[in-house]
């Protein structure tokens, strides 16, 4: 958090942009939000923080406190200011950050799904930058790409698995190289609906962003617009209905395995934006369907996982390999797949 300009405390009626939130977890005892804020938030100190709910810019559940009151386990505490964010502007936070292996150049992190990766418009707080930078006092950023420092590359808020953080500005420009050059090897696993008719494929098709909703790529299999990708892809399981695959990305666009999927008609399991949250394969009997809903309510997203992560040390020359079991979302509808299929 930065300082807060004391001529910001004025205007009852001014507008205000959300530039902090935080869920308080469920283990957390009680204790002051001004001493919980000033613990949680770099560069906060607890005069500060007072000074911010004294002028109404602090609230818990949408609601003005004081900086008495004594935070509970579920509560939701945001920082409002009369000013949007920067997009340069990153706020220190800390936030659990699962690392697999760090050393002086970089890191490695097994990202939860619903962690944005980085701040845009509508998620300024609660990204593994901003936790990074709390981590970190100072990380690399690359040209044209400020406000995300240390980001080589990205996976999608709702994806889980592996990324590859710099930490210096050699280790940046070396990754981001391998990356360009498509020399760093990635697999996904994915749940799609349908089962394929052949066990190994590949999809060549340019992706970029539809022409009619800019949120969704869409594939361009005549190349005349979007940018090229190219995803491998083979079975590793049939499940009547849906089918486990990997995924072996060359090329590294954004929601690629998801666009390509829906391309060939098997669309990611759950994946609300490319059509895989509704029935796409199985019977009309009452009991499947039911079946199936639970399985999306386990599973509150797209089935698709960063599994594996390869790529050349930048100052060692090492080459360094990294695997992450499947999350507990993710397996926990495979098992229920497995026994459906058994028990047919």
């Amino acid at each position: 958090m930065s300082e807060i300009p004391e001529d910001l405390f004025e205007d009852e009626d001014e507008i205000l942009f959300e530039h902090l939130s935080i869920k308080v977890d469920k283990g957390q005892s009680a204790l002051r939000v001004d001493k919980f804020l000033s613990d949680k938030v770099a560069n906060a100190t607890r005069n500060k923080v007072q000074q911010a709910i004294d002028s109404g810019y602090v609230k818990v559940n949408d609601q003005k406190i004081k900086s008495n009151y004594k935070i509970k386990p579920g509560d939701v505490i945001t920082l409002q200011l009369p000013h949007e964010p920067s997009h340069t502007e990153v706020i220190p936070e800390q936030l659990p950050l699962n690392i697999i292996y760090e050393d002086p150049y970089l890191l490695v992190v097994n990202k939860a799904a619903g962690m944005v990766v980085h701040p845009a418009h509508g998620n300024w707080t609660g990204t593994l930058v901003n936790g990074l930078v709390y981590y970190f006092n100072q990380l690399p950023e690359m040209p044209g790409n400020i406000g995300r420092p240390g980001l080589v590359h990205r996976i999608d808020k709702d994806t889980s698995g592996l990324l590859v953080i710099a930490k210096t500005e050699k280790a940046m420009t070396h990754l981001a190289k391998q990356f360009f050059d498509h020399s760093i090897e990635r697999t996904y696993l994915a749940l799609i609906w349908g089962e394929p008719q052949e066990d190994e494929g590949t999809v060549h098709a340019h992706v970029g962003r539809s022409f009619k909703n800019r949120k969704v790529m869409d594939t361009f299999p005549d190349g005349d617009f979007g940018k090229e990708a190219i995803t491998h892809w083979k079975v590793l399981k049939y499940l009547r209905y849906v089918t486990l695959i990997q995924c072996h990305l060359e090329t590294g666009r954004t929601h690629q395995i998801r666009a390509h999927m829906k391309y060939i008609g098997h669309p990611l399991f759950n994946d609300a934006v490319y059509g895989g949250d509704k029935i796409r394969k199985g019977t009309q009997f009452s009991k499947y369907k039911s079946f199936v809903h639970n399985c999306f309510e386990l599973l509150p997203r797209q089935a698709l996982h960063a599994k594996s992560l390869g790529f050349v040390h930048p100052t060692t020359g090492e080459k360094m390999y990294f695997e992450v079991d499947l999350p507990e979302d993710f397996k926990a509808v495979l098992d229920k797949w497995e026994g459906y299929v058994q028990s047919e």
